[in-house]
């Protein structure tokens, strides 16, 4: 296993638009991998039709996806097909499936969940999300059980939050949506945050004294 912050593996896989070197696909973008337990199964299938109608927002965030089941990529392309038909928003594909026959990646990248199992008595890949930086560093990891699928607007709230506190010296709070408040970092002086926030900021009076909850609104991107 990998921790945040490390750099995210590199690999070589076939997919559904050919042979990649996972680096060098992700050039110097932000990306996202979202690996599934099996091509045709239900839970998955709207997963995938998800993301492909929200394609736009993870462009417009200069993020790129890719998704990982294991199974070859013949079985994949038919897949996309049903998932085309499935979704009727789709009018094509728009982003590649690793496929990891092996499951190699799967065992490499640690997504494999042990209570999951296919018919024959194999581990199913979990629902492992993995955000990783324009560095090639891993930034998020969320892992899913096969069985419950996941809320991908939670997933881009997480990005906006990623990409705006790597520019500003603030924190997101709770239940953060872009726009909203932020949290000044406890580690800058009051005359730093003065400097830093010309929108100023109010502090909580708390019973302890202690003026660490700073709010500021969003800082401009």
């Amino acid at each position: 296993m990998f921790n945040l912050g490390d750099i995210f593996p590199d690999f070589k896989a076939d997919t559904t638009i050919g042979p990649m070197d996972f680096h060098d696909w992700l050039g110097e973008k932000w990306g996202i991998l979202f690996s599934h337990p099996s091509d045709f199964t239900p839970v998955c299938t709207t997963e995938l039709g998800r993301v492909a109608n929200l394609m736009p927002e993870f462009e417009k965030r200069n993020v790129k996806v890719i998704a990982l089941s294991c199974d070859n990529v013949g079985s994949h392309q038919k897949w996309i097909q049903i998932i085309v038909y499935y979704d009727h928003h789709l009018q094509g594909f728009p982003y590649p499936i690793i496929a990891d026959e092996k499951r190699e990646l799967a065992v490499e990248l640690g997504m494999l969940d042990p209570v999951e199992k296919d018919k024959d008595g194999l581990p199913l890949t979990c629902r492992a999300v993995f955000v990783i930086d324009p560095h090639k560093r891993l930034r998020l990891s969320i892992l899913y059980p096969a069985t419950t699928g996941r809320n991908f607007d939670e997933i881009l709230r997480a990005i906006d939050s990623l990409q705006l506190t790597d520019k500003n010296k603030v924190a997101t709070p709770a239940d953060w949506k872009s726009g909203g408040d932020c949290m000044v970092l406890p580690n800058l002086s009051e005359e730093e945050a003065k400097a830093l926030f010309p929108k100023g900021f109010s502090v909580l009076n708390l019973p302890s004294g202690k003026p660490y909850l700073r709010v500021t609104p969003q800082p401009e991107s």
